[in-house]
């Protein structure tokens, strides 16, 4: 309980108030929900509001938790023509400052949206909202690692087999998760399934609707949060991941599967993708199902991560329960679409 410990409150606000250009106390700090892998923060102060992520405590993953890769993406996408992120202020790989590593950027107003539905819109401006969404996706893809300083923020080419041994291996070692035998079915399958075609670009590795501040009342996004999970990697991974939403009931993520997309006037999926394709230059997406088994894989052993987590007393949410809960069935539905491409 961090927000609650008084010797890591002033040990953070000494910090702060000497490395933050502005920053002026007294602050009050506020757990916000969400931040399933890294803990996140309000940081309240007279002037001013910031959010804060770090690192949690206890015993981690070794390749989890890079807030310091967060930071520096962040760093390196700020200021880009369409792809807003919040403004990184301040890195601390200090642990005694307040517990674990952590960063400082700014807080950013806005709408975030759970429900991919967009109850809360009126339905004739939800396409917008959607094309907002992929707009943005596009804008990421089409921007060069090398000239924004990026170009040695992950491996090029084999995106896809690297991240389908190294989400085998988190869900293999996570022994205190247990197994789970749709997964264990996927591990065997994906590598003897892999696209012949490659390409590299920045990827979010966690593009969803819930993972982007839209304006107060306009369908425009104002940050996109959340980048743990950037690399150099393949587009069309990162575009399905982003699709299933289409593909899933809510689950552990908003899904819009079983939901009436003509009555609620939502782009379908055929729509949205084809939308990115014109901003990229692509006329379809070639192995668009293969795409979609995986993330469906890897969305499993990310919750299968955070099961382990709870177990272990690391969990960063109070939800990781719930959470945990559905590794099952996203693993089933990882299960029936590569059984599906295989018949």
């Amino acid at each position: 309980m961090r927000e609650t410990d008084p010797v890591l409150l002033s040990s953070l606000e000494r910090h702060l108030t000497a490395e933050v250009p502005g920053f002026t106390g007294p602050m009050r700090v506020e757990r916000l929900p969400g931040g399933q892998s890294n803990p996140t923060y309000t940081i309240h102060t007279p002037g001013r509001r910031y959010v804060l992520r770090c690192k949690p405590t206890g015993q981690l993953l070794g390749s989890a938790h890079a807030v310091d890769r967060e930071y520096r993406v962040l760093s390196a996408v700020h200021g880009r023509p369409g792809v807003p992120v919040a403004e990184p202020l301040l890195l601390c790989m200090d642990d005694a400052v307040f517990g674990s590593w952590f960063y400082l950027m700014e807080h950013v107003e806005g709408r975030i949206f759970w429900d991919a539905a967009l109850p809360e819109v009126a339905s004739a401006d939800r396409p917008r909202y959607f094309e907002a969404l992929i707009d943005a996706l596009a804008a990421l893809h089409r921007l060069d690692p090398v000239a924004i300083g990026l170009g040695d923020f992950g491996r090029t080419g084999a995106y896809v087999e690297r991240q389908v041994h190294r989400w085998s291996r988190q869900y293999l070692e996570d022994e205190a998760a247990g197994r789970v035998e749709a997964l264990d079915r996927m591990v065997e399958w994906l590598p003897a399934h892999l696209p012949t075609t490659d390409q590299t670009s920045l990827v979010h590795g966690d593009y969803r609707i819930d993972n982007v501040i839209f304006h107060p009342t306009e369908p425009r996004i104002l940050a996109i949060l959340d980048w743990e999970l950037s690399t150099l990697g393949h587009p069309l991974a990162d575009l399905a991941y982003h699709l299933l939403m289409y593909r899933m009931p809510t689950l552990a993520v908003t899904g819009l599967l079983g939901k009436d997309l003509t009555a609620l006037n939502i782009p379908d999926e055929t729509t949205h993708v084809a939308r990115y394709c014109r901003q990229v230059g692509l006329d379809a997406v070639p192995d668009l199902e293969f795409y979609v088994a995986f993330n469906l894989f890897r969305l499993a052993a990310i919750l299968h991560g955070i099961r382990g987590r709870a177990v272990r007393g690391t969990a960063a949410s109070a939800k990781a329960d719930r959470y945990a809960a559905m590794v099952e069935p996203v693993a089933q539905l990882a299960w029936d679409c590569a059984r599906r491409i295989s018949a």
